[in-house]
């Protein structure tokens, strides 16, 4: 069998990735009776509790800007992030009326009161929004997290009618430690080779796997990583930069192509973090929720939305990689309203300062239309690194 080419794999995400009514999921949902389908807002949940169940995990990320927002706008102010508006207008248009649950990560208080909109407006599906420590002493924080995720399994097991067992779930844990693996290897090979790898195509793969069951989705990587290495690319004088802030509303594709026509090669961002949230392979073997936990405490991303324990680390995963990525620059792009991000850029550009490391930042919606002046203004950041990097 022949390994279907980038340009072929790139146009099967962009359909996934342009498909509102989620039709890859309802069908999934359809070719066996009794299966189930659990919805879930950006940023993190633990996957695995819902795959070792049967069920399939959907990633819920607003409408971006296909989407006309009508009655989201009646429910929610308008100084807020867009995403809760848009995932309004998903449920209300029938677009989610096949799902059986939904997930609201503990990610902001937008996102909380949004979990209790859903409560009120689709009773009859499972709804539960989804806290994690604050805390991460073991005894504390990691003690109340694998009662969360208890009490999640718990719920699962009643809406699907079956128990889950100890190796339902450590098998689960496997399978989606290979996924974040090659999540993780196309990254090193983006930052690595960044004109062989285009963010856009990069993002695109990445979101085909938040409706795909995650075995589909990992042999989609590996054909990716396959096809991507023959490619034959020029290579151009762009310049390295991170991409920081939009780990939970996601940048419109057009974004994220107009930053590379600026003359942008983006080698690390924190775009789709549910897919390698955790950085290193969550043991198998023992407790899977203590296991998870230990993961969530100890092995995982740094973000805005996430308590950061210790004041003298906060910002230096940004200036790590910017070091292990080779990148010359970081642009903060963060959704308009999002309390996290624009309350964290200050001291993490504060950090950045303090490490010589340049820095820009612009807002954007997920509906944003006019990239023109987000061309130009990461344009004249890389023009300026060039410049002065060449003084």
């Amino acid at each position: 069998m022949n390994t279907p080419s980038t340009s072929e794999i790139v146009a099967r995400c962009q359909e996934l990735y342009e498909d509102l009514n989620f039709t890859s999921a309802r069908e999934w949902k359809d070719a066996e009776p009794g299966r189930k389908v659990i919805g879930f807002l950006p940023i993190y949940i633990p996957r695995e509790i819902i795959h070792a169940a049967g069920m399939l995990p959907l990633g819920i990320l607003g409408g971006g800007d296909q989407l006309e927002v009508i009655h989201g706008d009646a429910y929610y102010q308008s100084y807020i992030c867009r995403i809760p508006r848009s995932t309004i207008e998903l449920g209300v248009s029938g677009r989610l009326d096949f799902v059986d649950g939904m997930l609201f990560p503990s990610i902001c208080d937008v996102i909380r009161n949004l979990s209790g909109m859903w409560k009120m407006m689709f009773p009859e599906v499972y709804s539960k929004y989804f806290d994690v420590p604050q805390t991460y002493e073991d005894e504390v924080g990691g003690t109340f997290y694998e009662n969360e995720m208890a009490e999640f399994l718990h719920d699962l097991e009643e809406l699907g009618g079956r128990k889950v067992s100890e190796q339902d779930l450590q098998n689960s844990i496997d399978t989606y430690n290979l996924n974040r693996r090659l999540v993780r290897d196309l990254y090193a090979l983006r930052a690595q080779k960044p004109w062989q790898v285009p963010a856009a195509e990069a993002y695109l793969v990445l979101r085909a796997g938040m409706v795909l069951p995650v075995e589909e989705h990992s042999r989609l990587i590996e054909q990716y990583l396959a096809a991507a290495e023959l490619e034959d690319r020029p290579l151009r004088d762009n310049c390295r930069v991170i991409l920081t802030g939009m780990f939970c509303e996601q940048p419109p594709l057009n974004l994220i192509k107009s930053l590379e026509l600026s003359g942008c090669y983006v080698v690390d961002d924190d775009l789709m973090l549910v897919t390698r949230w955790l950085i290193d392979d969550v043991p198998t073997a023992g407790d899977p929720l203590h296991n998870l936990s230990q993961a969530f405490l100890h092995h995982s991303e740094c973000t805005a939305a996430k308590y950061e324990p210790n004041l003298e680390e906060k910002g230096q995963y940004l200036v790590r990689a910017v070091r292990r990525t080779g990148a010359e620059g970081v642009i903060f792009a963060s959704p308009s309203f999002c309390d996290p991000a624009l309350l964290d850029r200050p001291m993490l550009q504060n950090v950045l300062k303090a490490a010589g490391i340049p820095y820009i930042a612009f807002k954007y919606a997920e509906n944003s239309g006019q990239m023109q002046p987000i061309r130009e203004q990461a344009g004249t950041f890389t023009d300026s690194i060039k410049l002065w990097s060449a003084a």
